[in-house]
């Protein structure tokens, strides 16, 4: 009986060293499976670039770090710079960005302009009629075969 004891004593540590290696190699397996690289990478590179970018602005702004999120905000366009109160915007002001500017004065996102314009267009109430085709010629198209 004692030797029964000692070869089930000696098997013993054997059988806890499996275990434990089979428990790391499942651990192992998790870890690096396809799965989860390719979610981490998918997920976690655009959120790492975005957010190093968003502190490279921040830090590099003309403006404090809350106007600046506003200013980038803003960029979006004129609903957005309304709606985050950005417009309107000066030329040099936080919230001015050029291609909010329609009629280049300096002035982005102005809500009167903009109406004036919209009034200021023409309603044509005939029926819309398709352009002429352009007449083809020799020569004229854009890229040409040597």
């Amino acid at each position: 009986m004692s030797d029964q004891n000692a070869s089930s004593d000696a098997k013993s540590p054997n059988r806890r060293v499996s275990r434990r290696q089979r428990r790391a190699e499942a651990l192992r397996a998790r870890a690096l499976s396809p799965a989860r690289i390719i979610l981490s990478v998918l997920v976690g590179f655009p959120l790492m670039t975005a957010s190093v970018a968003l502190g490279v602005y921040l830090r590099t702004s003309p403006y404090e770090p809350a106007e600046a999120v506003l200013h980038l905000i803003a960029r979006a366009g004129c609903d957005a710079a309304e709606s985050v109160g950005m417009a309107p915007a000066y030329r040099g002001w936080p919230g001015y960005h050029a291609r909010n500017d329609v009629d280049g004065d300096g002035v982005a996102c102005e809500p009167q302009r903009q109406a004036e314009q919209v009034a200021a267009q023409p309603q044509d109430t005939s029926p819309a009629q398709a352009p002429e085709p352009r007449q083809r010629t020799v020569g004229g198209a854009k890229f040409v075969r040597p």
